[in-house]
């Protein structure tokens, strides 16, 4: 909706001279920032969370959602979900094709032959604890924010990040009619200190923008932080958003048929 927000020209051009803290942020962060494309102060990615009493290999890669031996064990967010685009852009890489040479061809090419592993999509990832409990589902792609929840259910559960994962961002943008711009860069600031997202970060599991947050391992290890945070592909929803309408089209017909 940022990106949509942006092309309708609703937003201010942040001036990050104005934001202390802004010189602390990851660079995909920065990068977004400097774009316009809204100043991020979490970032959260997808990984694969499986059971391995009902996998008898270990799952290291989105391409091994691929393997027949998941038949029928599979289940993804659904394509209007915070990580349906995602899903695309996964199943693109899968096929060796960069997305944007091919508007998405090679991506539902992939996700035709992903259909047999799948059990069903997904609209909130609350949804997978009775889904993983029941034994309805052994494999699914999970966004890094709701594993803490899932686990706590069933504690068993594997949740592992490939070296190489999809990240969304937050973000704040504030918008050209703002009267208080002065207190809304003052906002920004605070979202972007280390204190307020160390807080977050433990309390929340939202793995922080500012490069100055310093976690555990343990405090870490279901958050795009660190490596992972650098490494993270991001999705261009300025290439997305205009395809939208014909990827749900797509993804129906293939995956909700």
């Amino acid at each position: 909706m940022t990106a949509k927000g942006i092309e309708e020209g609703l937003f201010e051009d942040i001036d990050l001279s104005k934001i202390e803290n802004a010189k602390d942020m990851i660079g995909a962060a920065k990068t977004m920032a400097e774009a316009g494309q809204g100043v991020a102060y979490t970032i959260n990615s997808i990984g694969i969370m499986y059971n391995p009493a009902a996998v008898d290999f270990e799952i290291k890669s989105f391409d091994d959602l691929w393997d027949s031996r998941l038949e029928g064990m599979v289940s993804i967010p659904e394509i209007t979900t915070t990580f349906g685009p995602a899903m695309v852009y996964m199943a693109s890489d899968h096929g060796g094709v960069d997305i944007k040479t091919d508007s998405g061809e090679a991506a539902f090419k992939a996700l035709t032959e992903l259909k047999p592993n799948l059990v069903k999509t997904y609209t909130k990832s609350s949804d997978l604890i009775n889904m993983f409990t029941s034994g309805e589902v052994a494999v699914a792609i999970v966004g890094d924010f709701g594993v803490p929840t899932i686990q706590a259910a069933n504690p068993d559960l594997v949740y592992t990040t490939p070296d190489i994962t999809y990240a969304n961002f937050n973000t704040i943008s504030i918008t050209k009619n703002c009267k208080n711009k002065d207190l809304a860069y003052a906002y920004l600031n605070y979202r972007l200190s280390s204190e307020l997202q160390s807080k977050t970060g433990k309390a929340l599991n939202e793995a922080p923008t500012n490069n100055k947050v310093e976690f555990t391992e343990e405090e870490s290890k279901n958050m795009t932080y660190g490596e992972k945070a650098e490494n993270a592909k991001v999705l261009d929803y300025s290439f997305v958003n205009p395809l939208l309408n014909d990827w749900i089209d797509q993804w129906n017909r293939i995956i909700n048929n």
